[in-house]
């Protein structure tokens, strides 16, 4: 098995090795067969920042990463799907909330840390707020009282503050 974890072509599944593409740039996935080339790129997270009651809705996690630590509600975005409404989709699955996406509060990407994150600024519209999938609890907290020390993320974190200094 090669470092990236797949082996066979998407295409022709004949076996795919590293090689250099182009000076400079890293080895990519290539098949021996057909030639095509497995560009790989980071996975892309939508989440939503919102208000109720007035504080600021966050989700604790019921899965890893950040087991037990506070964030927004948010996950990955699917082929062919919109990251407003998959920031969308993901407040209602995790948190029971409808929400409507306003505005970009920022994007986040780390060294090393496979997805980017797409934060935005959303308002409720409907539901009521239950833990579901992937979450232990729902809690709305103040602004001046958010659980900075158990945030799940460096993006959970660098996001409440850019909403905190935009919103």
């Amino acid at each position: 098995m090669n470092l990236l974890g797949y082996n066979f072509c998407p295409r022709c599944s004949g076996r795919l090795g590293l090689r250099e593409i182009k000076d400079g740039e890293p080895e990519r996935l290539v098949c021996e067969a057909c030639g095509f080339i497995f560009y790989q790129g980071p996975k892309l997270v939508a989440a939503t920042i919102f208000e109720l009651d007035g504080g600021i809705l966050l989700t604790q996690r019921a899965i890893e990463p950040g087991y037990g630590k506070w964030t927004f509600p948010g996950g990955f975005v699917e082929r062919g799907e919109r990251a407003e409404a998959a920031a969308e989709r993901e407040a209602l699955e995790e948190a029971g909330v409808e929400i409507e996406v306003d505005e970009i509060v920022g994007l986040y990407s780390y060294e090393d840390q496979v997805p980017v994150i797409a934060v935005f600024s959303g308002r409720v519209m409907g539901g009521e707020p239950e833990p579901l999938d992937e979450t232990m609890a729902v809690k709305v907290f103040p602004r001046d009282g958010l659980p900075w020390s158990e945030m799940a993320f460096p993006s959970t974190e660098q996001a409440l503050k850019d909403y905190l200094r935009k919103f």
